[in-house]
């Protein structure tokens, strides 16, 4: 069947850090649900394994190192002349380093907000013109952030990441604001402990340092991207349509109350 004039019968998204952990999940996600999805990642390699990507024409792997500006200004240009209008901005990648404040390099801590803040605000920046026009053909579009449960409850040896992400949860909810005119709503996510590559990497011997995993969230367990890809996915419903400006905990209760140990 033919695709009517002004009228897109397919929804279209573009998810950072989409090859590995929560954003991996939500690209598998939505293309089973029959979003065309942009992956941007620093590594799209990974996607080579997946059946799922190699099969689907819904599926376009972009690579884009989101500490150069550049980079991400090219990568939506070329997104752009795909598609004019995008209805979903899912902003996963985010990189985690630790260590005591006084003593982290400057290089682990510039990366961490180069990646977590500024490449994340350029990559709403440079989405902005797609998601206005997808807003003015289908009534809105949708920014959804990752923050963290770090942004609420900090630890000790993780405050560069924690700063990272309360930035994020305060550019989410300006964002709200100024984008309401435009029908585009802007939500952050705050997990908790989530079963994905960068958490074992950094819970591995000789890497934590003082900081440790907050572990099994009051439900009795920690989180799985799926978990997380849920929630997202009640974001991006209809049913989400007056929530803007939020920032969602999705933590199984951990940042709640503080549950002694002994």
């Amino acid at each position: 069947m033919p695709q009517k004039e002004g009228v897109r019968l397919t929804k279209t998204a573009i998810i950072t850090g989409a090859s590995s952990g929560i954003g991996f999940e939500t690209t598998q996600e939505l293309i089973k649900e029959g979003w065309r999805v942009f992956g941007v990642d620093i590594n799209t390699g990974k996607f080579e394994n997946s059946k799922l990507f190699k099969q689907s024409s819904l599926f376009t792997p972009i690579t884009c190192d989101l500490t150069d500006a550049y980079a991400i200004t090219l990568t939506m240009a070329l997104i752009q002349k795909e598609v004019s209008s995008v209805d979903a901005l899912i902003a996963c990648a985010g990189v985690l380093r630790l260590g005591a404040l006084a003593n982290m390099s400057v290089e682990d801590f510039d990366l961490v907000f180069n990646v977590n803040v500024r490449g994340l605000w350029l990559s709403v920046s440079r989405s902005m013109p797609m998601l206005k026009s997808a807003a003015k053909l289908s009534g809105s579009a949708r920014v959804i952030l990752l923050s963290s449960v770090s942004a609420l409850r900090p630890k000790i040896d993780s405050g560069a990441y924690s700063a990272s992400k309360a930035a994020v949860s305060q550019l989410t909810r300006v964002l709200a604001v100024e984008c309401a005119k435009d029908n585009i709503l802007v939500n952050a996510l705050a997990p908790g402990t989530v079963d994905t590559p960068m958490v074992r990497d950094q819970s591995s011997p000789g890497k934590q340092g003082n900081w440790r995993p907050s572990g099994p969230s009051p439900l009795g367990r920690i989180a799985v991207p799926s978990d997380i890809v849920k929630v997202i996915r009640f974001l991006l419903d209809e049913n989400s349509s007056y929530v803007t400006g939020a920032t969602i905990p999705v933590d199984g209760g951990t940042q709640a109350a503080f549950i002694p140990t002994s």
